[in-house]
């Protein structure tokens, strides 16, 4: 189906505004953009917010959030922005993570890692994997439940919460869930849903090219399982997942055949396409009816999955 009308409205505002496509503006472009959006977002649940970094020796800054009248120990959510690896932060997502937190009841570790094209592969990956190790470690003193953890992320945050996943699971961690919201999942350029990506889209082919270059510029990751999630065969292991796709996103094939993939290999995954949006749309909560559904999804599974993980 074409794109529903609060999204073309919402697309062609940003063209006429030139703001798309992302290439064009350049990095600072972007992150100027990815700041100006961030202070129209919609207000959301009262709550606490917290800044903090991990410690030494990775010292990464986080942002955590508690949901207002509801008792320790929470289950612990580490979420990961978008941005595709080079614009974005805590600021950005701050609507999205206090919403979330309040919608699942949970404790939101928002991580605020190294950007490229200053920090390039593996700069990302390993302030994730180094914040998600600290915050498991430290749930217990933060009001969290060490038993009770997952990641979520979406875009560029989804590729470093899969891979998180992987490194947990190789580590002999336990996580309780995955929320992957229109993941990165390769180098790939090649799916039928990016070729066709066009001006109906948020992101381009080429864009997402652009993307890769700049997290990627000598070309080591394409073949890496910390940034590739195709790069490793084996699946079997990782926590249930939740992935969210978008019809209008050049990512779209390579999510759900993720999902397909975790499928075979025995993982317990939901994979939802919301019809008639765009890449970023989970964010656009107060501007698209799709958005809040996501959101009330992505809690209610959090929910359900850390039920799930209680009994055991």
């Amino acid at each position: 189906m074409a794109l529903d009308t609060q999204s073309q409205m919402f697309i062609e505002a940003m063209r006429s505004a030139g703001m798309l496509p992302l290439r064009d503006l350049g990095v600072d472009g972007c992150r100027r953009m990815t700041e100006q959006q961030a202070s129209l977002a919609k207000g959301s649940e009262a709550g606490s917010a917290e800044d903090r970094t991990t410690g030494d020796p990775s010292n990464v800054p986080i942002r955590l959030y508690r949901p207002a009248d509801v008792r320790d120990p929470l289950p612990v959510v580490v979420y990961f922005h978008g941005g595709g690896w080079v614009m974005g932060g805590i600021e950005s997502h701050d609507d999205s993570c206090r919403h979330l937190s309040a919608l699942s009841g949970c404790l939101v570790a928002s991580v605020d890692y190294r950007l490229a094209p200053e920090h390039p592969f593996p700069a990302a990956i390993d302030d994730a994997w180094a914040a998600t190790r600290w915050v498991m470690d430290h749930a217990g003193d933060l009001g969290g439940d060490p038993r009770l953890v997952a990641v979520a992320g979406d875009s560029a945050g989804g590729n470093l919460a899969g891979a998180v996943a992987r490194l947990a699971r190789d580590d002999d961690r336990v996580l309780a869930f995955q929320l992957l919201i229109y993941p990165v999942i390769d180098r790939r350029l090649d799916r039928p849903s990016m070729v066709r990506a066009n001006t109906d889209h948020m992101i381009e082919r080429d864009d997402m090219d652009w993307f890769w270059r700049l997290y990627d510029p000598d070309g080591i990751a394409a073949a890496d399982p910390r940034a590739a999630l195709t790069a490793e065969g084996d699946l079997s292991g990782l926590p249930p997942a939740l992935v969210i796709t978008a019809e209008h996103d050049p990512l779209r094939d390579e999510g759900e055949e993720y999902g397909e993939r975790l499928q075979r290999a025995g993982v317990t995954v939901t994979v939802h396409r919301y019809p008639g949006v765009f890449h970023g749309f989970y964010a656009m909560r107060g501007l698209l009816d799709a958005a809040t559904a996501a959101a009330d999804e992505a809690a209610a599974a959090l929910r359900a999955a850390f039920a799930l993980a209680a009994e055991d």
